[in-house]
């Protein structure tokens, strides 16, 4: 679990709630649930027209990512790779059958298997790069519906602001209601705001940099199946594939 992502959501909703309250104000103030559906109902409207039913459904499905990223140890990859290479120097590439069929990494096991089946190198690095490229590609732009989302919210906002202004013109017979009105309008550009910055633009650069790290993950293992290909040392294999850890 990532807590450093739930301290971070924690802590900015904090910062609004208390900055307001440090500088006299309530609770009550930021609370409009019109301002609430105006912006999180326009944001959600804007990226159902921008985005395909796949994108979004994919979105949703990585989300969890932002406080349960993947589990990709590197190192353990390594030792698995290099574990895979022994194995094969002792009983060839058919003795890599039994791992392929417990391996619970679908790529791995994928790798696996065109090893056992005897496909040449360049055939295995174009079949496995075709597979990470395109999963790297569906997630990306998963990520960015939250990316577009936060990239509309401000905007939706300063919309419900401006039709709370419109509300409020319409009863400058009562200018005891002036303030408050006006107050209550600019909620919605501070849910805007807030949202985008605080939870959409960072839950997209969170995924992408889940993206990102599972397609290294992927790329080491791609070389480490080329290697165990080709044949070689298993202690050149580990050097090689120890440049992936950052």
């Amino acid at each position: 679990m990532d807590v450093l992502s739930l301290v971070g959501l924690v802590l900015g909703l904090l910062a609004i709630v208390g900055g307001n309250f440090l500088e006299g104000g309530h609770v009550d103030a930021l609370l409009n649930g019109p301002a609430a559906v105006i912006v999180v109902g326009g944001t959600v409207a804007a990226a159902f027209v921008q985005s395909s039913s796949r994108n979004f459904k994919r979105a949703l499905s990585i989300v969890q990512w932002v406080v349960v990223p993947p589990s990709l140890d590197i190192e353990g990859g390594i030792a698995k790779v290099v574990g895979w290479s022994l194995k094969a120097r002792k009983e060839g590439l058919l003795g890599l059958e039994t791992i392929a069929d417990i391996e619970p990494d679908t790529f791995a096991r994928k790798g696996l298997q065109l090893l056992v089946d005897g496909n040449e190198p360049e055939a295995l690095r174009n079949i496995l790069e075709v597979e990470l490229y395109v999963a790297e590609a569906r997630d990306l732009q998963a990520a960015k519906v939250f990316e577009a989302m936060g990239g509309y919210a401000p905007t939706i906002g300063i919309i419900g602001a401006v039709m709370g202004l419109i509300h409020v013109m319409g009863n400058l017979a009562d200018p005891s209601e002036l303030g408050s009105g006006i107050a209550t309008a600019f909620v919605a550009t501070i849910y805007g705001v807030s949202m985008a910055n605080l939870l959409l633009l960072p839950v997209a650069n969170k995924l992408k940099a889940c993206v990102h790290r599972q397609s290294q993950f992927r790329e080491m293992l791609i070389e480490g199946l080329l290697a165990i290909a080709e044949g070689e040392n298993p202690r050149s294999i580990e050097l090689k594939l120890q440049g992936f850890i950052t």
